[in-house]
């Protein structure tokens, strides 16, 4: 079905409420493990339509923020679905209690019972209103992001729309367009710390009720980690900053060079090519198109996968004012249908959405036809895997997008790939430095973003701007603020894609079977787990990334 005439009606929970604790008392009543999961395929059923109905309303008020009767509907969502998680809370506890669930296990398998555990250590009804103050602050930075209205190059743009300027050919227009940039953050300064400190806060309230010292252990609960903690994050990061930072600078460097530059500053921070960065040769249309072609000719699963996407225009790609800033992947269970959301703006990130969104698109097409649907409830950690490796698994195909300097494209995304880690893990220890010290001023969490640079990104210059001077830049990264501990999950991911880098250029039909083996294990088995099966090393044991380091050099000597 398109999605323009999915059917939407708000979500009754008193109504399901009523259904939820029928089924409980069915799920009760029943004799046997077979009865029990006859009873559990009702709450799929209950789950996968609120999950739906939710969805489409999310989407269509990313789509427009101004549309005041989505903003509604996602004002009510924000109040309800906590309540709706504390339901299926109270139904998950009978699940993992049950006399029978020796049978169930070898039904939804071992994950499903361990996250159920998280769930339980991460929720409590008491959270309630504190989780629906915590949506209200998100929404409201959302709101503010969106809200940009930049006076530039003689156009009214947002945030997104002034990507193509931040990474200009012309050193002085991406100054002047980083200066514009910087000013809407500078002017919001006092808001946007207002609100990060108020999200802090709240979710210091919440660990605190739930008997944790700070928001880390509950925000790692919450976060799905179901095989490693916080010991494990901290290695790796010391992997990153021993091994892998380095290599990183090197990279770094050479760009540097290449851009015949006597110093990076952090207006040049994206930008890899004196004649500028390779950008898109055809319409969104014709991006759209070359992306059928590319996933028709890459392998019959991903043909399968990419029609449907077109067939039933799953992809809201184009940047308008009151669109919300981004892009993202999420699915709708009742039509076994992902959804694509992103504001293309002419660079080369317009392809990334076809490549990274579409990863998370197809692996989401592939799960939703496993009848288990905890198999699907993977971890972010995983799910990323999939985005991140088709970047590199559709490299073949750059010519259709990028033209003569396809070339070009494939030598930025490998750099870009490498320096995105120690941002990504410098994203994660600043979190880990503000929930542990909830009490900081805006302005020691400003020194402490300043600190890490230094460690993470040793050449990252700001000059003296007003606004990211000060270390203000983490204020633009969404995730921070919506998704706390959610971006060592990239960093990853990313490590697990540079290994498939390497293994597909020694055999590209192996390598490509063990990322599809992936993409369908879904959440069967743990993630330590599955990554070993599939034949990549994992992010935490000792010398990976020096491992990783060693293979990578051949591609940038």
């Amino acid at each position: 079905m398109k999605f323009k005439d999915m059917p939407y009606e708000r979500v009754d929970f008193d109504r399901v409420k009523k259904e939820m604790d029928e089924i409980m008392e069915e799920f009760d009543a029943a004799k046997n493990g077979e009865e029990q999961f006859e009873v559990h395929k009702k709450y799929y059923a209950l789950s996968d339509r609120v999950s739906t109905l939710y969805t489409i309303a999310h989407i269509r008020y990313d789509i427009d923020t101004s549309d005041e009767f989505y903003e509604k509907e996602h004002e009510y969502y924000d109040e309800m679905l906590p309540m709706f998680e504390s339901m299926a809370l109270k139904y998950a506890r009978k699940l993992y209690q049950s006399p029978y669930r020796e049978y169930l296990e070898k039904k939804i398998g071992s994950v499903a019972f361990k996250n159920i555990e998280l769930r339980e250590k991460s929720m409590d009804e008491k959270l309630i209103p504190l989780m629906q103050e915590e949506n209200a602050l998100t929404m409201e930075y959302n709101k503010l992001i969106a809200s940009a209205k930049i006076r530039f190059d003689g156009k009214e743009l947002n945030l997104s729309l002034m990507r193509p300027y931040l990474v200009h050919r012309d050193r002085s227009v991406r100054a002047a367009a980083w200066k514009e940039y910087g000013a809407f953050f500078e002017a919001n300064a006092e808001k946007l710390d207002e609100i990060y400190d108020k999200l802090v806060k709240n979710r210091t309230a919440q660990a605190r009720k739930m008997g944790y010292e700070n928001y880390v252990e509950l925000g790692y609960y919450r976060m799905g980690r179901n095989c490693y903690g916080q010991k494990e994050v901290e290695s790796y990061r010391e992997q990153v900053k021993r091994d892998f930072v380095p290599f990183a600078e090197r990279l770094h460097e050479r760009r540097r060079r290449r851009l015949g530059l006597d110093k990076l500053s952090y207006i040049d921070d994206a930008v890899y090519f004196t004649e500028g960065n390779p950008a898109p040769v055809g319409t969104p249309g014709e991006i759209l198109a070359a992306g059928q072609r590319m996933y028709s000719e890459l392998s019959p699963e991903t043909k399968e996968f990419y029609d449907f996407m077109i067939d039933n225009e799953l992809f809201d790609v184009l940047g308008r004012k009151t669109k919300k800033a981004g892009g993202y992947m999420t699915y709708m269970p009742l039509y076994n249908s992902p959804f694509v959301f992103a504001n293309f703006n002419g660079t080369s990130g317009d392809v990334d959405v076809i490549t990274h969104e579409c990863g998370h698109a197809f692996q989401g097409y592939l799960s939703g036809m496993d009848p288990v649907r905890e198999h699907a409830d993977i971890g972010m950690e995983t799910a990323e895997i999939h985005s991140m490796s088709m970047e590199f698994f559709t490299q073949e195909w750059m010519p259709l997008f990028f033209g003569d300097r396809a070339e070009d494209y494939i030598e930025m995304h490998l750099e870009d790939s490498a320096a995105f880690i120690p941002y990504g893990c410098m994203v994660d220890e600043f979190q880990h430095i503000v929930y542990a010290n909830p009490d900081m001023t805006p302005a020691e969490r400003h020194a402490a973003w300043l600190k890490l640079e230094k460690e993470y990104r040793p050449h990252q210059d700001y000059g003296d701007d007003a606004f990211f001077g000060k270390g203000g830049i983490w204020q633009k990264q969404q995730h921070i603020y919506n998704s706390p501990f959610y971006y060592i999950d990239y960093c990853l991911a990313q490590t697990c894609a540079l290994q498939y880098k390497v293994k597909m250029d020694d055999d590209y039909k192996a390598a490509w079977e063990s990322y599809l083996k992936l993409c369908k294990l879904s959440a069967c088995d743990f993630y330590t787990n599955m990554i070993r099966e599939v034949g990549l090393d994992s992010p935490f044991e000792p010398g990976c990334m020096k491992n990783i380091v060693k293979k990578l050099e051949k591609y940038v000597k």
